[in-house]
């Protein structure tokens, strides 16, 4: 910063005439020091010689003198004078040189403090040293991945320890390409071909019939129960389902002839999803292993008994039908009955040919075990105790424990690829007719159906006097 500039003071000394000189004492900061505005010459003797003051931390004020006679105005900063005069320092105490003093003990005048960055620390000074630093320190890197040559790997495994000596000393050139490899096959994505459709090895596709594919197609199925697996085979899939709803449609005719109740419903309404509901379930496979199809006056869903077709390769096929789970009106209803008229369910069980179909196990003319095969066969969700209402010496204590009311026989995997696979259902479906229309008149009775038991009741009981 320039000096500042202080007003002409005038000295009331004895000097008046004689103007002080002022001092080019410069302070060790980078400000330029203040002078004094007039000028005393030292050759009068009558003038005082000033005394250094004494330091203290106080900022220490010239004396102000008033000069009548001579005025001076503020001038340039001392730059040549051979005998520098004393003077005072803004920031420091004041000090009187020596006049004796020689000009070659003097301190050399101050440079002038410019604005601005030290020489030696602007940017163009910083990036010659950059520079400089660069060449010192060899050719610049190159930024992306560090070549193969300078980069160190790790032996992986396997590796023998003999290669990865070979590789350390040079000599293992042709081993690298080996290495490479290996690290690329962990980084390698493959690929796998959508499997393709199997062959069907000679055998055409009928409506009539199971392929032989079809059963393969679930028992691999039953082994890699996942939505992935079955996504890649989807072809393969959907095959399988049109295979299996031709063969329904075709048996639909057939089953509509024997039993007139039931109506031709849509395919959608007959057939089972093999997808299945894993919400409330323990078991998280999302798929049925096994085909399914069942035929009511309602199509699988409703309140009325049903004739029950599975197919699930691995000994698992059979068919049925009859109540499976009924609510507890239709419970209720069938207890009512076996309570009030227990001969029409006997005399449906009794019956010859649903006897040596369904209850092979049980002897001809004897009710006894006829009716401790149908129990045996419904024992799953059977009450353990007499149902609340009955005496428990009921005579048919054992149907009124029950709460299905189902039937039914095993088919061989064999029995659905066969020609005559229609036709071996049909066998065991008609003997389940009169079965089926029992348990629908009781849990839904059509109009004359009461007239018409009671008909039968009194024939039953005119043949047995």
């Amino acid at each position: 910063m320039p000096p500042k500039k202080r007003e002409n003071v005038h000295s009331t000394s004895q000097a008046a005439a004689t103007s002080r000189r002022r001092s080019a004492r410069v302070s060790s900061t980078g400000k330029k020091s203040n002078y004094f505005e007039d000028d005393v010459d030292e050759s009068d003797g009558n003038v005082a010689t000033r005394k250094p003051a004494k330091n203290t931390k106080k900022r220490a004020q010239p004396e102000l003198h008033q000069d009548n006679e001579h005025d001076e105005s503020d001038e340039a900063p001392y730059k040549g004078e051979s005998n520098p005069p004393s003077g005072e320092n803004d920031d420091q105490e004041e000090e009187v040189d020596d006049d004796d003093e020689s000009d070659e003990a003097k301190p050399p005048p101050p440079k002038k403090r410019g604005r601005g960055r030290p020489p030696g620390q602007g940017p163009k000074a910083s990036k010659q040293a950059k520079e400089e630093d660069d060449s010192d320190a060899g050719p610049p890197r190159k930024r992306g991945r560090p070549s193969k040559a300078a980069t160190p790997r790790a032996t992986p495994k396997g590796r023998s320890k003999a290669a990865a000596a070979a590789a350390a000393s040079g000599h293992g050139e042709a081993s690298d390409d080996d290495d490479d490899d290996e690290f690329d096959e962990g980084n390698r994505v493959t690929f796998e071909p959508l499997p393709q459709l199997r062959d069907t090895g000679g055998i055409e596709y009928e409506d009539t019939r199971i392929h032989p594919n079809t059963l393969v197609f679930l028992k691999d199925l039953k082994a890699n129960n996942k939505r992935s697996w079955l996504k890649a085979r989807d072809p393969e899939f959907r095959r399988s389902l049109k295979d299996w709803d031709s063969f329904v449609e075709t048996l639909t005719e057939k089953i509509t002839k024997a039993d007139e109740t039931i109506p031709e419903l849509p395919l959608k309404d007959v057939v089972f999803r093999i997808y299945r509901d894993i919400r409330f379930s323990k078991d998280p496979t999302p798929y049925k292993p096994h085909y399914s199809a069942a035929w009511s006056r309602t199509g699988r869903k409703g309140p009325y008994a049903c004739y029950y077709v599975h197919c699930e390769p691995g000994g698992h096929c059979f068919v049925g039908g009859g109540l499976w789970h009924p609510d507890k009106d239709a419970i209720a209803k069938l207890r009512a009955s076996i309570d009030e008229r227990p001969h029409r369910i006997r005399r449906v069980l009794a019956n010859p040919h649903f006897r040596r179909t369904f209850l092979p196990k049980a002897k001809e003319g004897d009710d006894k075990s006829i009716i401790a095969a149908f129990t045996a066969a419904n024992k799953e969700n059977a009450l353990k105790t007499r149902p609340q209402g009955f005496h428990p010496d009921h005579r048919d204590i054992e149907l009124l424990k029950l709460r299905n009311f189902t039937v039914g026989t095993k088919l061989q995997d064999s029995d659905f690829t066969s020609s005559a696979a229609q036709d071996k259902i049909m066998a065991i479906i008609e003997p389940m007719v009169e079965y089926v229309t029992f348990l629908n008149r009781v849990v839904m009775p059509d109009p004359g159906d009461d007239s018409d038991s009671d008909t039968d009741e009194n024939n039953a009981g005119g043949d047995d006097e």
